[in-house]
């Protein structure tokens, strides 16, 4: 990748020290990558996801930098058939989590909830943040209606590793929704 996503009009900008790589291809997630690069060859990553990892060099990085970062790439690779395998994360298409917003954020939030089985949810609006890392973004957010989708990609992001920190059972075995009239 490089001066043609500019051309393109796909980046305002380009930044040739931002590195990231598909591991998809590999049979593992971008999490499970940076875990192995970090417990096998002692390199971290500055991101990753349920796809990419991502590295930052820097100006003030010299070419036995470089050198490491691609050893270790490479190592992957040639590991990557070693890495247990995780359950797989069941990423939507990216129109299926634009939830429609059926009450405002605050009045979802302040309102009365109950806490009801994530599979119950569904339909109902959500009183809560509910913000997975990777990639830290919400999924949910307080006053949207909750789809199968969207509860569907949050479990499997669970099983497959997913933190979630904002939710009020970082399992989402259950889900916060605004209470029925």
């Amino acid at each position: 990748m490089g001066g043609e996503i500019l051309d393109e009009g796909m980046a305002a900008q380009f930044d040739p020290l931002k590195i990231v790589i598909d591991v998809r291809e590999l049979g593992i997630s971008g999490m499970q990558g940076a875990e192995w690069l970090r417990a096998h060859r002692h390199v971290d990553v500055g991101g990753s996801d349920s796809c990419r990892i991502s590295a930052s060099l820097t100006h003030a990085d010299d070419d036995e930098t470089e050198k490491v970062l691609r050893d270790a790439v490479r190592a992957l690779v040639e590991n990557a058939d070693f890495i247990e395998r995780q359950s797989p994360i069941h990423l939507p298409e990216p129109h299926a989590l634009e939830l429609e917003q059926a009450v405002l954020p605050r009045d979802a939030f302040f309102g009365t909830t109950e806490q009801i089985p994530a599979e119950q949810a569904v339909g109902r609006v959500c009183a809560e943040a509910v913000s997975p890392y990777p990639p830290g973004v919400p999924v949910l957010a307080p006053g949207e209606v909750i789809t199968a989708e969207a509860v569907d990609y949050l479990r499997s992001g669970i099983e497959h590793g997913f933190l979630v920190s904002d939710s009020a059972d970082p399992t989402l075995r259950t889900l916060r929704v605004l209470a029925r009239p």
